[in-house]
């Protein structure tokens, strides 16, 4: 990993002015894309009771309630 890292920062080091500019806005633009407007711990819940569920197939995924918390989150 460090290795890639130093690769990475010795190219951006030699990139022009311009395509500088046109780096930052695409790394700005995915910074953005990744943001979510679903709270991280909402998210968390469903991501437990997914993996709950596969390590106990017979349990039944309860998602009713969350969802609905969910829709009205984002309303």
């Amino acid at each position: 990993m460090d290795t890639t890292v130093k690769v990475l920062k010795h190219k951006i080091d030699n990139f022009t002015p311009e395509l500088l500019k046109a780096f930052v806005k695409v790394v700005e633009n995915f910074e953005n894309q990744n943001k979510s407007v679903i709270p991280q711990f909402q998210l968390d819940e469903i991501l437990y009771r997914i993996q709950f569920h596969k390590e106990n197939p017979k349990t039944k995924l309860d998602f009713f309630k969350n969802i609905s918390e969910l829709e009205n989150n984002l309303s």
